[in-house]
């Protein structure tokens, strides 16, 4: 049994719900409208390529697997910072999503330094490094991701199961 079903609604007056339900039963979920809700879409999708290539535990599934709520994600932090032990999905799905918008595809050195330079503004340590094999796998399941959600009719839905830990095939 998954940890978490992902369930993204294109709903027919242009706004995306996503609904997560947690194998304990339990569920949350989020309604975005406008064109902040296709960045969101586009942004989570790039959060299971990162989470589920990688095999994380403590990404933003993960967490939502445990019971964070959707708005426990939002500003300001009501459950605090992130957990010390939270994988660094965020900073790589956003530096993914930096690097789509620009329209330029980073070597792994761009990004590494990309993260490098993250992780020594913010005073933390240990910063993620990928190599371009890792974050080729990431990039194409993204975009394949992306084009099974721009293939999903108003009214319907994209579903997605989230095992933590478990990588991808």
């Amino acid at each position: 049994m998954p940890d978490l079903v992902i369930k993204m609604t294109k709903r027919r007056d242009g706004s995306i719900v996503s609904r997560f339900e947690r194998n304990d039963g339990t569920a949350t979920w989020q309604r975005k409208e406008g064109p902040k809700a296709w960045f969101f879409a586009a942004h989570d999708l790039t959060h299971y390529a990162v989470e589920t290539t990688l095999g994380y535990r403590r990404g933003f599934y993960g967490l939502v697997a445990e019971g964070w709520d959707l708005s426990d994600f939002g500003t300001p932090w009501p459950r605090g910072p992130l957990p010390a032990d939270a994988e660094p999905a965020e900073l790589i799905a956003g530096l993914l999503d930096t690097e789509r918008g620009s329209g330029e595809q980073w070597s792994a050195e761009e990004f590494n330094a990309q993260a490098a330079l993250y992780y020594e503004e913010h005073g933390l340590a240990n910063p993620p490094v990928l190599d371009e094999e890792v974050l080729h796998q990431i990039r194409e399941a993204a975009r394949s991701l992306r084009v099974r959600w721009a293939a999903v009719p108003e009214g319907e839905s994209l579903e997605l199961t989230f095992t933590r830990g478990q990588r991808a095939n």
